[in-house]
């Protein structure tokens, strides 16, 4: 019997051409899938159709386990996977980060300990410094400049809280409970997913000891984001959200109602990760309730709440729930100018270059990775969609989309496929 050959290219499937097989193999649905995960049976149509790419190395290994997949390059067949796509670059100033946060003064120093006024007017400039637009003469990024002040804070405000009685101590504690805030901002994005659990605890911790409603209510919105990254439980998160509600005086007090809106736009959001789009917006609408009763114009000066950061979320909302359509809807209309926040306004413009990636519009994401990265280029240095996005628009696409993104990537230290 003659040998035949068959000369013709073998088509290579695509990863989520890869994942349909399997998930059809096994006889799993959409909607199984969907609610093991913890999202939308959209978001798995997406992974299918390709119009939403290969998750991160821990979402991937989920899903393979999910789809009773034991080898995972049967999902990323012979796919090369970007070490840039899983792995979160290290900033400079982390060593003395994580140095001070490990740090235990087992004895007290031989100082007095600084009064709540000066500590909280060290808080303000921190923030004012972490908010504002890189600027290389001025120490460069937001997180080398928040990296240079955080030891001294963390443990200045240790001593304070330890040397400190009665309400000079519950006020040094709310500074130590916004240090730890700091720190967690600077974190995010790093590979120190421990040092990011352990700020977000030892805030909350703080500010129950202060006693504080309002301090709880802050430290309640900064664990939320901790726990809706790390995949936890969405019912845990509303639960501390609801929670942290109930403490706060029900006034017109500005600093009350910041953080209710903060509160309730970390349930939305939490609703909207899980693809429970009815709760998203239910709870989205009294986010937005609470930033119409502070006027258009208004926005904290460190929270940063306001009209600009509602709508700025509800991009990310509609991007979790598969919906960019209706994301971009929202981002042509979002004024950035109420957003005083360079690092805000830069996370915004990431998202909605996400948005215009869901539709497969490289030109348009690329073009919103530029204006990000022109607001704030830290933020978009250690962003994760940022570099896991990055290496795909520099391989597809027109070629002015591809020039585009090597020259993105180059300066971000991204590195690309050989």
């Amino acid at each position: 019997m003659p040998e035949t050959t068959d000369s013709g290219a073998v088509p290579q499937l695509t990863f989520g051409q890869r994942v349909q097989r399997a998930r059809t193999r096994g006889g799993r649905t959409r909607a199984y899938v969907a609610d093991v995960m913890g999202h939308s049976e959209e978001w798995v149509k997406a992974i299918e159709r390709g119009t939403i790419g290969m998750p991160r190395l821990p979402k991937l290994l989920r899903l393979a386990h999910i789809l009773g997949v034991e080898d995972i390059t049967e999902l990323t067949g012979d796919d090369r996977i970007a070490a840039a796509t899983y792995t979160k670059a290290e900033h400079r100033h982390l060593p003395i980060i994580k140095q001070a946060l490990n740090r235990y003064d087992l004895t007290s120093a031989d100082r007095p300990a600084e009064s709540a006024e000066v500590l909280s007017a060290r808080l303000r400039q921190a923030w004012k410094l972490w908010h504002a637009a890189d600027d290389q003469d001025a120490g460069g990024g937001n997180r080398s400049r928040i990296g240079q002040l955080l030891p001294a804070l963390l443990a200045d405000t240790r001593h304070a809280v330890r040397t400190l009685d009665g309400a000079d101590r519950r006020r040094a504690l709310m500074a130590q409970a916004q240090s730890y805030h700091l720190a967690q901002l600077f974190l995010s994005f790093q590979p120190a997913p421990d040092l990011v659990m352990l700020t977000g605890d030892r805030a909350m911790a703080a500010a129950q000891e202060a006693d504080s409603p309002r301090a709880i209510a802050t430290a309640a919105w900064y664990v939320n984001h901790v726990h809706r990254d790390a995949g936890d439980a969405a019912e845990a998160r509303v639960e501390l959200a609801e929670q942290a509600v109930a403490l706060l005086p029900k006034t017109d007090d500005p600093e009350c109602i910041v953080r209710r809106g903060l509160l309730y736009l970390a349930v939305a959001l939490s609703y909207a990760k899980t693809g429970q789009e009815g709760d998203a917006w239910r709870y989205w609408d009294k986010a937005d309730d609470a930033a119409r009763k502070l006027g258009d114009d208004y926005a904290h000066p460190w929270l940063i709440f306001g009209r600009g950061i509602v709508d700025g979320y509800a991009i990310t909302m509609h991007n979790d729930l598969v919906q960019p359509v209706k994301a971009l809807e929202v981002a042509d209309a979002l004024d950035l100018r109420r957003i005083p926040s360079a690092t805000r306004r830069s996370y915004h413009l990431i998202e909605t270059a996400r948005a215009h990636r869901l539709l497969d519009e490289s030109a348009a994401a690329m073009s919103y990775l530029q204006r990000a990265h022109r607001e704030s280029p830290e933020t978009i240095q250690y962003n994760l969609y940022t570099r896991s996005t990055l290496p795909g628009l520099a391989t597809a696409g027109p070629r002015v989309v591809r020039d585009d993104a090597q020259e993105l990537a180059q300066e971000l230290g991204v590195p690309l496929p050989a």
